[in-house]
C-alpha cells in the first residue's frame, strides 16, 4: 500500500497551550487551521459532537487545508447518547445534512461515540449500524464506531461491525475498553496516552512502535503486541488505509506526537 495511505494528526487545531509550542508567536487564531494542516495530515473535528456546524464552516475548513489533507469527523452526540438506538434515523440524517457534503474529498471517517454507560446490546446496536448510510450524495462514507463499555469486548460484536464494514476504534488507553481487531478495509486509532515528560508526547521508542503498526495494518497485516478479543489472523488481508490521531493525555504534545510518527513513517504533509 501506498505510505499515503497513513494519515496521522490530532483531535482538533484550537488548543490554548498550542499557541506556546506548536503554534508560531504571534500566529493569528483565524489561521491556524492553515498552520496545522501543513504539519500533519488529518484532524478529528470534535466541535460536530456538541453541536451542528453550518455548511460555511465545512466549506472554510475545506478551502484552508492543502490538498490531499482529511477531516474526520466526530458525530453529533444526539445520534449516539440514547436509550434506544435503533430511534436515531432522523438524529443520523440531521447530522449528515448539516454540510459535511462541503468537505468534499477532505471527509474522512465518521467517528459514532457511545457514552461509558452504553452496554452491547446485539439487536439495538446492529439496527444503528444499519441506519448508516454508505453514501452522502456522490461522497462514499466510511463509518467508524468508538464504544466505551467493556461488554463490547466479545467477538459477537466484531462479527457485527465486519458485516456492516465499520471500523471499530482502537483505543490506546486504560479508561476505555481497547481492543485491536480490524473489521474493514480501514483502521482508526485514537492514542490517548501521551505523557509531559516527553517532547514527543509519547517515547521514541513508543512513537517507533506505533509507526510500526501503522506500516502493519496499510499492509493488510494485524500487529501481534496490542490487545485483541480474538487472534489475530495469520492470513494478509487487503491493504488498508490507516488514521492515527493523537487525542487527550498530555493533549500539549499531541502535535509534537503527531509530527514524530510522520517523521518515523517518512511521511511529509503537503505544503499546500
Amino acid at each position: 500500500m501506498a505510505m499515503s495511505a497513513i494519515r496521522v494528526g490530532t483531535g482538533g487545531w484550537t488548543f490554548e497551550p498550542w499557541r506556546d509550542n506548536f503554534y508560531p508567536k504571534g500566529l493569528a487564531h483565524s489561521r491556524e487551521l492553515e498552520y496545522a494542516s501543513r504539519k500533519l495530515t488529518a484532524i478529528e473535528i470534535n466541535a460536530t459532537y456538541y453541536r451542528l456546524q453550518k455548511p460555511e464552516s465545512f466549506a472554510k475548513w475545506r478551502e484552508t487545508t492543502p490538498e490531499g489533507f482529511v477531516f474526520s469527523v466526530k458525530a453529533s452526540q444526539y445520534s449516539t447518547n440514547r436509550k434506544v438506538l435503533g430511534e436515531a434515523g432522523e438524529s443520523i440524517e440531521r447530522f449528515l445534512a448539516s454540510g459535511l457534503s462541503e468537505l468534499g474529498d477532505k471527509l474522512g471517517p465518521i467517528v459514532w461515540q457511545f457514552a461509558t454507560t452504553k452496554v452491547f446490546d446485539h439487536n439495538d446496536f446492529g439496527a444503528f449500524l444499519g441506519l448508516l448510510p454508505a453514501r452522502l450524495g456522490a461522497l462514499k462514507l466510511r463509518h467508524a464506531v468508538e464504544v466505551r463499555h467493556p461488554s463490547f469486548m466479545t467477538p459477537e460484536f466484531v462479527a457485527l461491525a465486519r458485516w456492516h464494514k465499520v471500523a471499530i476504534v482502537f483505543a490506546d488507553s486504560d479508561d476505555y475498553p481497547s481492543f485491536a481487531d480490524a473489521s474493514t478495509d480501514f483502521v482508526y486509532a485514537r492514542l490517548m496516552k501521551t505523557e509531559s515528560q516527553h517532547a514527543t508526547g509519547y517515547s521514541p521508542r513508543r512513537i517507533a512502535f506505533w509507526a510500526n503498526c501503522a506500516k502493519e495494518w496499510a499492509a493488510g497485516g494485524e500487529p501481534g503486541d496490542l490487545p485483541r478479543v480474538e487472534a489475530a489472523s495469520s492470513a494478509c488481508a487487503e491493504p488498508r488505509d490507516v488514521f492515527f490521531f493523537f487525542i487527550s493525555g498530555a493533549k500539549e504534545r499531541a502535535p509534537a506526537a503527531a509530527m514524530a510518527t510522520l517523521d518515523r513513517l517518512g511521511l511529509a504533509p503537503s505544503p499546500g
